[in-house]
This record gives C-alpha cells, structure tokens and sequence, in this order.
C-alpha cells in the first residue's frame, strides 16, 4: 500500500490528521472502523453498542461500564459534514419494535456517541471527569477489499480476477464470463457496447459469488456490487480481458487501453478518496466476518475467507506514535476480528469457533506479513436471539438453540411464519481448523437458521432492558477500555 500513496496523497493526508488532532485536544476523540464481509451484522453491531452503552446495558466484561466510572453517554451531532449519519432510530425501532434485522450497510456512515467517565485513577479524578467522543464509521467491507488495487496494474487486475474465476470454487458461477473474454481480442478497437457487455458479464458473475452455497468473500472491485450513484459511469464500466503473458502492448485505441484507462479512474475517483478520507483517519478496527456462513459452504469458502482477510490486512495503516508524531500521522493501533452470530451456536462449541477464526487470522497475517497493532479475536453476538437448552434424541442428549425462524425459514422441511419458535441442533464444530480447509469437508454440514431479534424484557417497573449480546461487552473492552481508564 505505501508504495500505491503519492507524496501528494501523503501531504494531504498529514494535514487531515493535524486538523484533526487539533479539533480534538479540548475534546478527545476515537475513530472506530466498522467494516465487515458480507452479511457480517455490522449495522446490528453498531445499534447494539449504542443501545447499549446509552441505556446502561449489561457489560459486565467492559470495565469502565461494570465499575459504574460511565456516568453518562448520549449521541452528538455529526461530526463529519460530509458523511451521512449512521440512521440508529430506525434501526433500533426495527429490532425492537419489529424484530425484524436492518437494512445492510450500502454505504458509509458515521455517528458521535459522547462518553462522560470517571478515570479510575483517584488522582485523575479529583481533577475533573473524563470525556471521550466515539466517532463510529461505517463503511462495507467490500470498499476495503478495493484498496489492494492501489498496488496492481490492470494487467494485474486482469490475471487475479481471472485465475479466480477459473478456480474449482467458483467455476459453475463464471462459464460465461470465461467464455465471453476468451473469444475477446484486447487488440481489437475500442468499442462501448462490448465494454457495456463484459461489465454486465462480470457484475453478474461477482453477484452469483455471494450466493449462499458459495459464500465467496473476495470479490473486488466492490462499487461493482454497490455503484450508488456511481452507476453507468465510465469508471465502473470496466472488466477483466485475456492477454497471454509476453503478447504486445495493445495499441492506444484499443478495447484493452480503454479499459486500463478506466480502471486507473475507478482508482483516482473511486478507491483513493476512499482511503485518505476514511481510512488513514482510523485509531481502532473492527472487521466482523460470518464465518459459520463461510463454514457451512465448504473448505472453498473458508479459504476465500482467508484470503480476503490477508488482503484486509495490507491495506490498514497499523503501529504507534509518540506524542509528536501522532499529531500528523494516524495509526491504527488495535484491531478486533469478530465471528458473529455465536448466539446461532451453543456456548460449547464458542470456543472452537474463537479458534477456528484465529487460525484463519494467523494465516492471514502471516500471508500478509502483518505487524504493528495489537489484534484480537472473538465469538460474539451483537444482538442475542436465542436461549440455550437440552433436546433428547434417542439415548442422546443435544445442545440445542431456541428462537423465532424469520418467516420463510425452513428446518426440517417445516416453513416457518415467522411467529413460531423451534429448537434447533447446529451440528458440531471441528475441534481445528486445518479439518474445515481439508477438501474432505462437504457444503452443508451444520444448520444455521435465520433467527428473528428477541422479544426485549420489561422489569416489573415496566422499563424494557437493553438488547441481549454475547460478548459485546468483551469487544468494547478490547476496542475502547484503556481510553476509559
């Protein structure tokens, strides 16, 4: 990545973080990145961890919560005039009041949560209180995957887009784009109806990527599948051609030099904005994957998952700085990668899933040759839907989960209404995860069901509590917590 970042870029990046270290030397801020795969749960994370950090919440892990020191926290105004707000009243009301799950991320967003503490220093705290603004950003994880680009050429671009589309995972999902740029000649003269052609070939070809039984994770570049406003604009009019290695350098005119041109703009007016705007403003991270998703789709997908997480890795600007240096240059310096939907498994097999995932991460890193901040792994739910409890099968007794199918939902060939609960046996975890990457691991092994939200608790008073969670209170403390201290 530092090598895709001009001096310019830098210089202008420098300047954002003065002013913003100068905006916040009265009030102290932290920019928490949320991103996450497809179908990761980033919106439910982020109105769970308001919800629950303004109404008082039980997060009994999360220190500065537990110890009573968080006197108060109550949202602000947008800090960023040029971001939209994170929308939280709808999508609480829709959780709460509909049960039902929000909208999926579609573009970035961001929301000022102030936090007024007490430090639990005794010394500290005859001073004054402490304040910390949280600026939570939310952006779909799909965005971050575009930032390698900034590294590669088109020719690049063309041979790894390609070599994945011809690989085992996802051959029965690309025929026709194959098919379509091995009769293409890149040599051939400009022409927009072919371009027009190959991008719908292509967009189509990244859609049928994230069905449910292929779970595919890497699936650059990520506008194709979110445009915005963007959409039909020549910078996203673009996609991979077949040029054999040591063939001539097509012409300037040709249907291969306009697509290289475009894919440069999707780079200037599309990726780079992108990172020194949001990224390179980061101090934490969180990444949530659903990588039961990923599990339940076979070997393929789990590697897949591997391989965008290493591609996550790269493009963050990690590490420390002093007190001088931190004043113009930004690092983010803790990273959490989240397994979400634990609440879809019994608590006994959370801890093969924490370890599942942190084998997934080491390989990643270590792929990535990632250093410079501390990360952390977990098993979570942001938004609990289900109970534990105990079915007998014969002389066999099984952990099982109960909650509310959404409607549609089918388990056991019984379609369900959307108002019935059941119980359900996810199936095993292997105990390592070098048994999910062996080939020997078939699709559809476990069975994750689409749960409804909860119904919330009411006291006795009549005062609903605040959104159950697994481990919530364990990620704030990991994310936020020294800055509480």
């Amino acid at each position: 990545m530092a090598n895709a970042v001009s001096f310019g870029d830098e210089a202008l990046i420098a300047l954002d973080t003065i002013s913003d270290r100068a905006g916040g030397l009265l009030n102290p801020s932290l920019r928490l990145g949320v991103t996450g795969l497809s179908r990761a749960g980033k919106t439910v994370f982020i109105t769970s961890l308001v919800h629950n950090l303004i109404h008082g919440g039980r997060l009994p892990l999360f220190e500065a919560q537990a110890s009573q020191r968080i006197t108060r926290a109550n949202l602000q105004p947008q800090p960023d005039d040029g971001v939209p707000r994170f929308a939280y009243e709808d999508h609480i009301r829709a959780i709460v009041e509909g049960r039902n799950w929000p909208d999926s991320t579609r573009a970035i967003s961001q929301l000022r949560l102030k936090i007024d503490f007490e430090s639990a220093s005794a010394w500290s705290r005859i001073f004054s209180g402490g304040t910390l603004n949280l600026d939570i950003v939310d952006y779909p994880g799909e965005w971050l995957l575009d930032l390698p680009l900034l590294s590669k050429s088109y020719r690049d671009f063309c041979a790894e887009a390609l070599n994945l589309a011809k690989s085992d995972s996802r051959a029965k999902v690309s025929k026709h784009l194959v098919k379509l740029t091995e009769k293409t000649d890149p040599h051939a003269e400009a022409s927009e109806s072919t371009a027009l052609e190959l991008t719908k070939v292509f967009t189509e070809y990244l859609r049928e990527c994230r069905r449910d039984d292929l779970a595919l994770s890497t699936l650059p570049p990520g506008r194709f599948l979110m445009p915005g406003d963007m959409e039909g604009s020549p910078a996203l009019t673009f996609a991979p051609l077949e040029i054999a290695k040591g063939q001539p350098r097509p012409n300037s005119k040709s249907l291969y030099a306009m697509m290289e041109r475009r894919y440069e703009a999707y780079k200037t007016l599309v990726v780079k904005p992108f990172f020194r705007e949001h990224i390179t403003r980061l101090d934490r991270q969180i990444v949530l994957i659903d990588a039961m998703h990923a599990i339940n789709a076979g070997s393929e997908a789990l590697a897949d998952l591997q391989r965008a997480l290493s591609e996550v890795m790269m493009v963050f600007r990690t590490g420390t700085s002093n007190p001088i240096s931190a004043f113009w240059r930004r690092r983010i310096d803790r990273i959490l990668i989240a397994a979400t939907k634990a609440d879809h498994l019994h608590h006994t097999s959370h801890n093969q899933l924490e370890g599942i995932v942190r084998s997934v991460v080491d390989k990643a890193m270590k792929e990535a040759r990632f250093s410079g901040a501390q990360v952390s792994t977990i098993a979570m739910a942001a938004v609990r839907s289900t109970r534990e409890a105990e079915m007998r099968d014969g002389a066999e007794t099984l952990p099982v989960v109960v909650g509310t199918p959404s409607r549609g939902e089918m388990v056991g060939g019984e379609t369900f209404d959307g108002a019935t609960e059941t119980a359900v046996f996810p199936g095993d975890l292997p105990h390592t995860a070098s048994e999910l990457f062996s080939s020997s691991l078939k699709p559809g092994n476990h069975r994750f069901v689409k749960f409804r939200p909860p119904n919330l608790e009411v006291t006795a008073d009549g005062l609903t509590l605040s959104l159950p969670h697994i481990r919530l209170d364990k990620a704030l403390e990991f994310l936020v917590g020294d800055r509480l201290a």
